[in-house]
């Protein structure tokens, strides 16, 4: 950081988290921590992308028994999607 800058105020609105496969998790839903998506700015659905080219959409639920570092997916939608389990992926709110 350049000397005399103040750090920038703008929020966090993207993070790397991992992608869990959860046989509980409804099709088409992702669980994530409600802390999480408070920091992201996140209400109702997410954008997951895979190495900068693989565009996925969720329904999001909050749940407190996700890891903040986690977001939880159905494990058959993920495999028929070809993710792996504990794949690093970024997560943003949908963009309008």
């Amino acid at each position: 950081m350049a000397a005399g800058r103040a750090p920038s105020p703008v929020p966090v609105r993207e993070r790397r988290l991992r992608i869990r496969r959860k046989e509980e998790v409804a099709e088409g839903k992702a669980w994530m921590n409600p802390r999480t998506m408070a920091e992201l700015g996140i209400s109702s659905e997410i954008e997951v992308v895979i190495a900068g080219k693989r565009h996925f959409y969720f329904q999001v639920v909050p749940r407190e028994d996700v890891p903040a570092n986690e977001v939880w997916c159905n494990s058959d939608q993920l495999k028929t999607l070809g993710v792996a389990d504990n794949t690093i992926a970024t997560v943003r709110a949908k963009r309008v």
